[in-house]
């Protein structure tokens, strides 16, 4: 029986073998791109838990979150909140998303943006330089060993920050092993879609003191938020519980501790 995962890279994978765009022309015009924001640098030089506020429409186990949402008055609302960094999904089959919502939203602000999609291709990891991100992730459950390698060098060239995203022990030292210098423990199962809470506690004392650490999905509010900090992690990663919550920018400032429109150190 497929799982979502495999539904999810199989559609990836289909639409990457008819790609049949010249690569080396669309490396060189990334190369053209302004200046990327500095996705990590945002996260490391927070003297606060940062949080990466998530543009999500939709979700393959949950449905509908926040379907007719409008990406640039959603990320006005993050901003307003304290979030460090965007994250949008541009998966559009799945989860709703698109290039517009991510361009939408980093027009509308000027937070670094991660590309939150299933990247399968070194195409996939060019478009969304063109496309205006300034961060990419990479699955390491998703793609093999070289592939994680190959992908990672050519967004680094690009100017692209990667954020690389493992589930286990072992996922982290393939992570590791390809140079990752930011690391997103993923709560949720990718196979399942269930989520584990205390997955990234569990993982944090396994990442070096050198990585940017994320904890990814299953950040129910300011005590995991709190417990996440504490156990290491310079960043967390959430969606649902911000886009449903009714007041995002309210929901954002909760979870770093402060007031819609107070003092956030460090956001531009």
């Amino acid at each position: 029986m497929a799982t979502y995962l495999d539904r999810i890279l199989e559609r990836h994978r289909e639409l990457a073998a008819i790609d049949e765009r010249p690569l080396d022309e669309l490396i060189a015009i990334a190369r053209t791109q302004s200046a990327t924001r500095g996705f990590q640098r945002a996260l490391a030089d927070s003297d606060r838990l940062a949080v990466i506020s998530e543009v999500k429409r939709r979700s393959p186990s949950k449905g509908e979150l926040f379907a007719d949402l409008d990406p640039a008055a959603l990320a006005g609302q993050y901003r307003a909140g304290g979030a460090a960094c965007l994250s949008v999904l541009t998966d559009e089959e799945f989860f709703g998303g698109s290039v517009a919502d991510l361009q939408g939203a980093r027009n509308a602000c000027s937070l670094p943006v991660l590309r939150k999609d299933f990247t399968v291709s070194a195409h996939d990891v060019v478009d969304a330089r063109i496309m205006g991100a300034d961060a990419v992730l990479l699955i390491v459950a998703a793609l093999d060993r070289r592939a994680l390698g190959e992908f990672h060098t050519l967004a680094t060239e690009l100017g692209l920050d990667v954020l690389v995203e493992v589930h286990d022990e072992r996922e982290l030292e393939v992570a590791l092993a390809v140079g990752a210098t930011l690391v997103g423990v993923n709560q949720r199962d990718l196979v399942t879609f269930e989520v584990d809470h205390e997955r990234a506690l569990r993982m944090g004392p396994a990442i070096p003191d050198d990585i940017v650490k994320v904890a990814e999905s299953g950040v129910r509010g300011p005590a995991d938020a709190r417990a996440l900090h504490a156990a290491g992690y310079h960043a967390v990663l959430v969606g649902e519980s911000l886009v449903t919550s009714g007041d995002p920018a309210a929901a954002v400032a909760e979870l770093i501790g402060t007031e819609v429109g107070g003092d956030i150190p460090n956001r531009s």
